[in-house]
């Protein structure tokens, strides 16, 4: 029985050290076998070199050429409101009315007084001809007549003072007050603005205040639409900012289709004269990290059996100003080096790439929509 056990172990000792051996050698053999992962498909564009007009940035806020909060002038009830909310008026459209029925009642017997002045002054002029009066009798007469029109003429005056009209061309908004409501003189009853053009007011850094001139054009953008506001500097701020060292500049946008609103948040860029050639690539070629932001470059490389092979570089850049899809590389990258645009995030330093660029990603400074 115990020879027979020995004979087992012995037995299975021996399969294991056959399967072991065997093992080895498969392993022996797929070590020795080259595991060149395949060369990485990419798309790639070369690095051109383009002019660019440099451009200051800055944040401004629209406001109207002409804006007012249309207030009451007397004190009253609103009798009649003549026009909507959001309606486009003109100047001296009726916007609101108070109750004048009282003035309306004053007025008519002003007037009547007026009348029966001027026949009192008639008939002393005839009577002071035929020296029937005497001179300051006349004079008496003439004095009342005057006082009677001062009266109607100020009676007209406050009847129309609550008449309440557009001072301008403009837009009204959201009204403050409801018909039959009474208000107070100086109550804010409904805004009024004029869109058609607006001011772009900005900041910028005293030490751009050289590159600022009267007419230099502007380009104001807003979050509600992609393409972007024409327009031109209408005024620079005769001082500057002493807490911020920044100084005021004030842009003219056209807007005819009024898109653009009193308040609305901006963001504006200044072109200036000079052009400047920038070294740009599309915004995919960037990998971006926290370590820093770079590029693949494709060129010729030796492997360590010393054959060639296409391969890609890794260089860091620093980003310049970005327009559209495009972004200018300020240092690190050269014009013409063939630079990956699609596929970046799978590459490494010195991996071989294989170049397909039957569909390459469009890119373009000014893309439609403009945010693609």
């Amino acid at each position: 029985m115990f020879k027979k056990f020995i004979i087992a172990i012995v037995g299975f000792i021996g399969v294991v050290l056959v399967l072991g051996a065997v093992k080895v050698v498969q392993i022996k053999e797929m070590s020795s076998v080259s595991h060149v992962p395949p060369p990485a498909a990419v798309t790639t564009i070369e690095a051109k070199s383009v002019a660019w007009n440099p451009v200051i940035s800055a944040i401004g806020t629209l406001a109207p050429v002409e804006g007012v909060t249309v207030a009451a002038d007397a004190d009253g009830t609103i009798s009649k409101i003549a026009v909507e909310n959001g309606a486009a008026v003109k100047a001296g459209d009726l916007i609101l009315e108070l109750d004048t029925s009282v003035e309306v009642a004053q007025l008519a017997a002003s007037e009547s007084r007026a009348d029966l002045a001027k026949l009192q002054q008639d008939r002393s002029s005839e009577l002071l001809n035929k020296n029937t009066i005497s001179k300051a009798e006349s004079d008496t007469t003439a004095a009342q007549l005057n006082q009677a029109r001062a009266d109607v003429t100020a009676l007209k005056a406050l009847i129309d003072r609550k008449r309440v009209r557009a001072p301008f061309d403009g837009r009204v908004g959201i009204r403050m007050v409801n018909l039959g409501q009474f208000v107070a003189r100086g109550k804010p009853m409904v805004p009024l603005q004029k869109l058609n053009p607006i001011y772009v007011n900005f900041n910028v850094p005293q030490r751009q205040l050289g590159a600022l001139a009267i007419g230099q054009k502007i380009a104001a953008t807003v979050d509600a639409f992609p393409k972007p506001f024409e327009g031109t500097i209408a005024a620079i701020n005769s001082e500057v900012d002493a807490s911020t060292r920044n100084v005021a500049v004030q842009g003219l946008v056209a807007n005819p289709q009024e898109q653009l609103r009193a308040g609305m948040f901006v963001q504006v860029e200044v072109s200036l004269p000079e052009t400047a050639p920038k070294v740009v690539v599309p915004a995919t070629a960037i990998a971006h990290a926290s370590y820093g932001n770079s590029v693949f470059v494709v060129e010729k490389m030796k492997g360590k059996d010393g054959k060639e092979y296409l391969g890609v570089r890794q260089q860091f850049v620093k980003l310049g100003a970005t327009r559209g899809d495009l972004v200018a590389i300020e240092e690190g990258l050269k014009e013409g080096e063939q630079v990956v645009t699609a596929g970046v995030f799978k590459l490494r330093n010195g991996v071989p790439v294989q170049v397909n660029n039957t569909a390459t990603p469009g890119a373009s400074s000014t893309p439609t929509p403009a945010n693609s």
